[in-house]
């Protein structure tokens, strides 16, 4: 007579071993083309690495002269004006909406989720020509605000669908008892869902952060001047001046990356709080 407790645990064992394969073949595919570029990055200026062959003797000053070529210094202070422009805009934009749709349930809020979900499958590639245009008769091209505007625009879908689904699970029972209390609906918003709504915001907020500072292709086809783009757009002229110089080029790639593994290490456990909050309630 066969025992159950070995069938059940030859599957669970199987699936433990697969996950884990999974997950370190994930790991690699992500941190091995990381090592490569900074191991690309300690050899010395001119020369053609290959492979992941640690330098003889690391050129750490390949970061420093990259920091000066590519005038990281105002660089920094661009991708911050830029960042500081969209994110709270954004989140404040966002939030209301997504209050209003799936808290209050406002007339059509059907139609309106609808409408941003459509616009989630909406390219940056395939709107970037109108874009162009219409900065262009709007006087904001080559200047910041030519990133800054689109930005607000294009990250609303998900910003609406994620607080909208953040929204959709409060209970009932928490607003029910502020109206009987004679909360208005500002208070409603402001003193009792917004508060609670932190995890999910501040998430939603270092997402958009993260993204707004790699923001790549708006930055090169919008702005002409690379000292008003963001640092990844810069990045473009930096390649284009230097593409020959690989140790230098990944040298720069490393400094335009380390803000946002910064920021990942530093908020990991917001943005994984409200992610493991999203799944449970849905």
């Amino acid at each position: 007579m066969a025992q159950p407790g070995k069938s059940a645990m030859k599957p669970a064992r199987f699936e433990l071993y697969a996950g884990r394969t999974l997950l370190v073949v994930a790991m690699a595919i992500t941190i091995v083309p990381f090592i490569s570029i900074f191991t690309t990055a300690l050899h010395p200026s001119g020369t053609v690495p290959s492979g992941l062959a640690w330098p003889a003797d690391p050129q750490w000053g390949n970061f420093i002269e990259a920091f000066k070529v590519a005038n990281m210094s105002v660089l920094l202070a661009s991708s911050t004006f830029i960042v500081l422009a969209v994110v709270p805009a954004s989140l404040a934009i966002a939030t209301m909406a997504g209050f209003a749709i799936g808290l209050l349930r406002i007339p059509g809020s059907r139609l309106l989720f609808l409408l941003f979900v459509f616009g989630l499958t909406l390219p940056f590639e395939g709107i970037i020509i109108p874009l162009y245009f219409l900065e262009q008769q709007m006087g904001i091209l080559n200047t910041r605000f030519a990133i800054v505007l689109p930005l607000i625009g294009l990250y609303m879908p998900f910003a609406v669908f994620w607080m909208r689904a953040h929204f959709i699970n409060m209970p009932a029972e928490i607003s029910d008892a502020a109206r009987a209390d004679g909360a208005s609906t500002w208070d409603l918003f402001w003193r009792i869902h917004v508060p609670l709504a932190r995890p999910a915001i501040a998430s939603l907020g270092i997402l958009m952060a993260v993204w707004t500072w790699n923001q790549f292709l708006l930055s090169l086809v919008l702005v002409e001047d690379p000292l008003q783009r963001t640092m990844a757009g810069a990045l473009g002229a930096f390649q284009g001046h230097y593409a020959t110089d690989i140790p230098l080029l990944c040298a720069g790639t490393i400094l335009i990356l380390l803000p946002t593994l910064l920021v990942f290490i530093l908020f990991q456990r917001q943005v994984i709080a409200a992610l493991l909050e999203g799944a449970v309630r849905g």
